[in-house]
């Protein structure tokens, strides 16, 4: 009986752990949607991280998620936190409340998209792109702005180019 009642414990383990398994297998974190929220207050704060391939924006962006604002905004009509690093900034405005109002960053020489590269490369053959800035907007949890402005250069000729993320030129042609 004993035997019994151990093999069918085992059993029920083993089905457990697999079952388990299978659920992390299917749990992937670049899914996930990249929101993150704050409670500040009375209100609800939210941000949407960029996903770009570049560590410097992803480390400036992180740094900011984990800023916690306390209670420095109270007495402020607005109240601005400020980043900054080598080629990286990040503004950002919270309201009276502790809300987050508005964020504006700017990175320059960050690492391009694939697609970006490309269709640069294949409307503007035999350019180089000698200078870029990644500029990413948003205010109340909205996206305004995310673009690439490009300097590119083929001889004595420049240009200067502004691209969205997914390679579409925008500005330059």
């Amino acid at each position: 009986m004993k035997l019994i009642l151990s093999v069918i414990a085992l059993v029920s383990f083993a089905f457990v752990s697999s079952a388990q398994s299978i659920q992390d297998e299917d749990f992937i974190a670049d899914e996930l949607p990249a929101v993150v929220i704050k409670n500040a207050g009375k209100d609800f704060s939210v941000y949407l991280p960029d996903r770009n391939p570049d560590t410097k924006v992803r480390q400036m962006q992180d740094k900011f998620v984990g800023y916690n604002i306390g209670k420095d905004y109270e007495g402020h009509d607005e109240y601005l936190v400020f980043f900054d690093a080598e080629e990286a900034s990040l503004m950002a405005t919270y309201n009276d409340t502790g809300k987050l109002v508005r964020v504006v960053e700017k990175y320059d020489n960050v690492k391009l998209p694939r697609s970006v590269i490309f269709s640069v490369y294949k409307s503007f053959p035999g350019w180089v792109i000698v200078k870029d800035k990644f500029l990413y907007t948003q205010a109340d949890g909205d996206v305004l702005k995310k673009q690439y402005n490009l300097k590119i250069k083929k001889d004595r000729d420049v240009k200067r180019l502004v691209v969205n993320p997914n390679g579409e030129i925008v500005a330059g042609l």
